[in-house]
């Protein structure tokens, strides 16, 4: 009878152990599932982010050609009546050699400006989305 009983003590503990880290195990995997959705909200959020950050800097790089594409034309209109002011064919091509140089000029700086700050759109939109590849390889460290 005594073995009986240390069968059944045995075999309840086993039980209740296994039970125990069958819990553990499932509250583990539902923390992991947990912080694994967390992360994925973050990620979604990052690219919304992201996508605002671009919309945003692509509306105001719109208004600053508009805005330029304005002043080219001012500035065409006067380089027009300029050369129509010309007395000779010589003055004409002087005139005109000088208005190359002067939009040459204008268009080599236009496009380093406007270079320059597609670079910055395109470094600030993607920081949102940088700072979570960060953290994703961060957890991964800690996982590992």
């Amino acid at each position: 009878m005594a073995t009986t009983t240390e069968f059944t003590d045995k075999l309840q503990t086993t039980f209740k152990d296994a039970a125990e880290k069958a819990k553990a195990a499932f509250e583990k995997s539902q923390g992991a599932f947990g912080e694994a959705g967390e992360f994925a909200k973050g990620n979604v959020e990052a690219l919304v982010e992201s996508g605002k950050i671009l919309a945003s800097g692509l509306q105001e790089l719109g208004k600053g050609y508009v805005s330029e594409g304005k002043a080219s034309f001012e500035t065409m209109s006067a380089d027009i009546k300029e050369l129509a002011s010309a007395k000779s064919p010589t003055e004409f091509f002087e005139k005109q050699s000088a208005l190359l140089r002067k939009q040459f000029d204008a268009v080599v700086a236009t496009s380093s400006k406007n270079s320059e700050a597609f670079l910055k759109l395109a470094n600030e939109a993607f920081q949102p989305i940088s700072t979570r590849f960060s953290l994703a390889v961060e957890k991964v460290k800690k996982a590992a």
